[in-house]
């Protein structure tokens, strides 16, 4: 079973984030048209314009549409309560991704998906996201170090018998605080140095920082995820549109609750005291075969 090929298509500059909910008033059969609209979207080839393009859906409505395909495994986004912080649940109908070298042509090839499910779904919420300087947040740290590389991020990402994902959709707003903090004071909260991410020393990490909420490990060995995080917004108001993706939902969901000090031990990641979870989804990514018998057949 072939993975969506976008998941891991590296080296666009330009993103936009699209989540749906199915129209209320729309007719019987709403789910499976949704299904059908966005299912030949991300197939094994790229367009001719160079993007990539990611689809994903409730884990509900996929598994109304696609028994067969169902992850009974995965839920919808709860809201996570920890110590004195609440990560909001913003769970939508289906999510898209399109990526590509070009605003412009990211811009296009999203208003036409737009015009394509509007008479079954509205736009739930729109994200447009930028890489900055290359491999680094807008916390001015880099971003995915722990990132598995290019060959395991499949064995991370994907569930080997089916070829599916699990995908962890958040807008994050970084806080101005965060820019009154000395780069020692910085690098406490994240737990590594700013120039060059190497983790701090044991001896030094501090525990509340956000190197020692996210590693989480399972009998000594690290629960990993795939992150394709980028930045969005401007000056004023921006911060990080996190992308996630697992083969399973425990790690996201495990990695959630320690930064939110939603465990026994109470601790809350530091970084969350100058950034602030704005929305959280949780969204299947169905593999090419299995969205492939929804790809209506040409001259069908």
């Amino acid at each position: 079973m072939q993975p969506q090929p976008g998941i891991f298509s590296l080296g666009n500059t330009e993103h936009c984030f699209i989540e749906l909910d199915r129209r209320p008033d729309a007719a019987a059969g709403a789910d499976a048209a949704l299904v059908i609209a966005l299912a030949s979207l991300a197939g094994p080839q790229t367009s001719a314009g160079g993007l990539s393009v990611v689809v994903g859906f409730r884990p509900e409505l996929w598994a109304s549409v696609a028994p067969e395909a169902a992850r009974a495994d995965v839920s919808p986004f709860e809201a996570i309560t920890g110590s004195g912080f609440e990560m909001p649940a913003t769970q939508h109908d289906a999510w898209f991704w399109i990526a590509g070298g070009q605003r412009d042509i990211v811009f296009d090839s999203a208003v036409r998906v737009i015009d394509r499910v509007s008479t079954v779904a509205t736009v739930a919420s729109e994200l447009q996201g930028w890489v900055y300087r290359h491999d680094r947040d807008l916390t001015g740290f880099i971003d995915g170090t722990e990132n598995p590389s290019m060959l395991e991020a499949q064995a991370v990402a994907v569930r080997p018998e089916d070829g599916s994902s699990v995908l962890l959709f958040q807008k994050w707003r970084h806080l101005p605080t965060w820019r009154s903090l000395s780069d020692h004071d910085q690098e406490q909260v994240i737990g590594r140095t700013k120039p060059d991410s190497i983790q701090l020393a044991d001896d030094v990490l501090p525990e509340t920082s956000h190197v020692a909420r996210t590693v989480v490990e399972n009998d000594g060995e690290e629960l990993a995820i795939y992150r394709r995080n980028v930045g969005y917004g401007g000056p004023t108001e921006h911060g990080t549109a996190f992308v996630g993706f697992c083969a399973t939902q425990h790690p996201l969901d495990i990695m959630l609750r320690r930064m939110a000090g939603a465990t026994e031990d109470g601790i809350r990641d530091a970084l969350t005291r100058y950034t602030t979870p704005l929305s959280g989804s949780y969204y299947v990514i169905p593999s090419v075969d299995a969205l492939a018998r929804f790809v209506p057949l040409e001259g069908g």
